[in-house]
């Protein structure tokens, strides 16, 4: 998608808003399910896969969506509570056409949202998008969506969730977990229903030295206070408990935070270290070339350095990081937030896998996160939210465009500023990175400040 793209539905992830509401009622949900299952009307019986997080409302609204595809004359399946990835891979490996995942991911129980996947394995292109976005539009003026409550929900086939978990565990050959001190934050959502039985089969001594936490949803306890917005969290439990490390996964588990046995805190620009360094002693890092985001810390990119490791840049959002691994061809690549890509195993990031990439180097090199992280110098980095009620170009706001020029022209090659709009939410989002922890933090407040007066909700 270019920064000229308007969009009415879908963000950099999806269609996402408040259950109920537009576009997440049920006359565009059930709309939405009629323009995906039309552009799919080339294929023959054409199948698609569902799959859902553990919100109250992902129920009804994968129901909706499952009428809205049925209506448009294509066979329906459902995966159940699963993590996103999982619908990405089974869709490529069970020859469905598409695969659909209704969840919000890190946002709160009162939002959800739909994501679809093409036949393999990858989300859908942009072009793709937009042709079902402007059929939704229309469809929505005149659709008669059936009463969620009128519609029985999903019958759910658990041999799919199984078939994922073998994937897993056949992607780190070997991997056994007895011994190692663990504590996982499933973030009361999808990784719920699929951990206990993943990590009982590699091994892992549950609850005795793998405690499995946030493993109860009830429909609004996902990712409260808890998940990988909120490392902290586990970050605490593993010092408080004397474990080794420490995972914590977001709603639809499709990302993967750390915790050292400090309780510190490792984020995703640590595992790209991590695995970069791995991959390449294995000679498995193509070019010797990690594709990162403007959100990436300048530490990451030094330390990266120093082992011969070049990194690209991408524009936030994992669809973006992929565009740019497939054009240098890496190997590697992923965000901040804990969204690592891994395409010589997976097509889209994965939380659950990313834990175990990581088990796993730490089994074979028999070293702590710590001890592989040690020489990551991070660069502050603050990161300022503010709500705003329109996303207006900021280029075309004079006074919001001279407090960035300002940080810009004093900060030079000792930081750097990244001003983006949230592609899910409606939020403005300032980074400022500096040497100087007061000039990163005045220049933040300047900024959102001028940001917030303009355009503040």
């Amino acid at each position: 998608m270019t920064k000229a793209t308007v969009r009415k539905l879908f963000g950099t992830d999806g269609i996402r808003g408040i259950a109920g509401e537009p576009p997440l009622d049920a006359t565009t949900v059930y709309a939405t399910g009629l323009a995906l299952g039309h552009s799919l009307r080339t294929k023959t019986a054409a199948k698609v896969l569902l799959g859902r997080d553990t919100r109250e409302s992902s129920s009804w609204i994968a129901a909706v969506m499952a009428a809205g595809l049925r209506e448009a004359g294509v066979q329906v399946e459902s995966a159940g509570v699963v993590p996103t990835p999982a619908i990405a891979f089974l869709a490529r490996t069970h020859g469905f056409d598409a695969g659909v995942v209704i969840s919000a991911s890190h946002n709160p129980w009162r939002d959800n949202g739909i994501k679809l996947f093409g036949a393999d394995g990858f989300k859908l292109p942009d072009a793709v998008e937009a042709g079902i976005e402007d059929e939704i539009l229309r469809h929505a003026e005149s659709a008669a969506a059936p009463d969620p409550a009128r519609l029985p929900r999903l019958t759910d086939n658990p041999s799919l969730r199984h078939d994922y978990i073998q994937f897993l565990i056949d992607c780190v050959p070997g991997l056994q977990l007895g011994g190692l001190r663990i504590v996982a934050d499933c973030a009361n959502g999808a990784a719920a229903a699929v951990a206990p039985e993943l990590f009982r089969r590699l091994g892992a001594r549950l609850p005795e030295e793998f405690a499995l936490l946030n493993i109860s949803p009830d429909g609004r306890n996902i990712n409260d206070g808890c998940g990988a917005l909120h490392p902290q969290w586990v970050a605490a439990e593993v010092e408080r408990r004397g474990a080794q490390i420490g995972l914590t996964f977001d709603g639809d588990a499709d990302r993967c935070m750390l915790a050292g046995a400090r309780g510190n805190v490792i984020n995703g620009d640590a595992i790209l270290l991590m695995a970069a360094r791995d991959l390449k002693t294995r000679g498995l890092l193509t070019g010797d070339l990690v594709v990162a985001t403007t959100m990436s810390n300048m530490g990451l990119e030094s330390a990266l350095k120093h082992s011969g490791i070049r990194m690209l840049r991408a524009p936030v959002g994992d669809r973006y990081v992929l565009e740019q691994m497939q054009q240098n061809n890496a190997a590697l690549g992923g965000e901040q937030s804990g969204h690592i890509l891994f395409p010589h195993l997976a097509t889209t990031g994965d939380g659950l896998l990313t834990a175990l990439v990581v088990l796993d180097l730490m089994a074979r090199s028999g070293k702590s996160v710590d001890a592989l992280t040690a020489d990551l110098k991070v660069f502050p980095q603050v990161i300022v939210n503010v709500k705003v009620r329109e996303k207006r170009p900021l280029e075309s706001i004079a006074v919001v465009m001279d407090r960035i020029h300002e940080a810009e022209n004093e900060l030079k090659d000792t930081g750097r500023v990244v001003i983006r709009y949230s592609g899910t939410e409606a939020l403005a989002r300032v980074m400022i990175e500096a040497e100087s922890e007061e000039a990163m933090r005045r220049h933040a407040d300047a900024i959102a400040g001028a940001i917030r007066a303009e355009l503040g909700a």
